[in-house]
């Protein structure tokens, strides 16, 4: 049979034939994590089900049948591990070895944790939905058969595809990179199976932003976009679907008006604060697009500026202020300076750079 689930949004009715059947055919709601037949005028369907519906019922009591690994965790990889575990996936986190990768899952539970307090998720789904969070030390160690692996290292064509590579023969449903910029053709040279293969571009923080940026690559099925559009829905979010081209839509636009803006600092043109004002008020941005580039990393700006200028040419070329802030450790909020002063936890405008 096929492998795969459906997103079913649930009657009163089919709310209770799900409950008889899972109970029927596992003993009770909640256990285990094995395809199950259901027929629907009469034809048979292998069904992993993540049921969603208003008022169903708790996390506890559905079947956690979607598995996950991320490999990579960083921030974009808890994000994500932290989206997926949230909405009742089996997710586990994948790093250079075991006590880095324990580290990411310890930092995913303190993210869900902060969640349950701040009412974004049901305090009594919370012990169940972190022991659904697990470390490994390779992707060898992970199971054959996995419904996705999505890759989130950094912006680095050889070491991506070595990972994607070593993905691949665990034969998961869908192979995904979080990539932000590197074009999904090139990341699937060598792959066996590229029509498994796309882009998920998730957006930081993960667990607050809405948007997956879905990239089909060339070789990229019809059947894999569904899934993955299942998975989008799955998750509470909605997909962009972006033809492959280096940077996508958000990279190539997002990063083009923030080297510019880091141009005119660069010239004094304006102070970034006033840079920043200007674009959210005047063009209705939720953040200007220097403090945006905190957030992101100055260093992950340079890394995709400096991709795109080799694929694009001069517009993307980064400025020598983006490369001289790299250089001296400024990068932004994770290093407690940036385009503004985040040692408070909040951004505080500099008198100077």
């Amino acid at each position: 049979m096929q492998r795969g689930w459906v997103v079913v949004r649930v009657t009163q009715d089919l709310r209770q034939l799900v409950r008889t059947e899972l109970a029927r055919s596992t003993g009770a709601v909640g256990e285990g994590c094995e395809p199950h037949v259901f027929h629907v005028q009469n034809v048979a369907l292998p069904v992993m089900v993540r049921y969603w519906s208003p008022a169903m019922f708790p996390i506890s009591e559905q079947r956690r049948c979607m598995r996950v690994a991320v490999i990579g965790g960083g921030t974009m990889g808890i994000g994500i591990a932290h989206r997926f575990a949230a909405n009742g996936a089996s997710v586990i986190v994948v790093d250079v070895d075991l006590a880095t990768a324990q580290t990411a899952v310890s930092r995913t539970v303190e993210t869900l944790t902060t969640a349950a307090a701040r009412g974004k998720l049901n305090p009594d789904d919370l012990d169940g939905v972190v022991s659904n969070v697990h470390a490994a030390a390779s992707i060898e160690d992970l199971d054959i058969g996995l419904e996705l692996i999505v890759e989130a290292v950094i912006e680095d064509v050889q070491l991506k595809q070595s990972i994607l590579a070593a993905c691949e023969a665990r034969d998961p449903v869908v192979l995904a990179s979080n990539t932000s910029s590197i074009s999904i053709d090139e990341l699937a040279t060598g792959l066996s199976s590229p029509e498994r293969f796309a882009g998920m571009h998730f957006f930081n923080p993960v667990w607050a932003m809405h948007l997956v940026e879905v990239i089909r690559g060339a070789a990229t099925s019809d059947a894999t976009l569904d899934t993955i559009a299942s998975m989008v829905e799955f998750l509470g979010m909605e997909q962009a679907l972006i033809n492959d081209a280096p940077g996508f839509a958000t990279s190539r636009l997002g990063v083009l008006v923030g080297v510019e803006a880091i141009r005119m600092v660069e010239e004094g043109v304006a102070a970034p604060t006033d840079i920043d004002r200007a674009m959210a008020l005047g063009y209705g941005y939720p953040m200007g697009p220097l403090m945006l580039g905190d957030l992101v990393g100055l260093d992950v700006r340079l890394k995709i500026a400096s991709h795109l200028a080799s694929v694009y040419g001069e517009r993307f070329r980064p400025p020598e202020l983006l490369k001289t802030m790299v250089a001296e450790g400024k990068l932004g909020k994770k290093s407690g300076v940036g385009f503004y002063d985040w040692t408070s936890g909040s951004a505080v405008p500099l008198q100077e750079l």
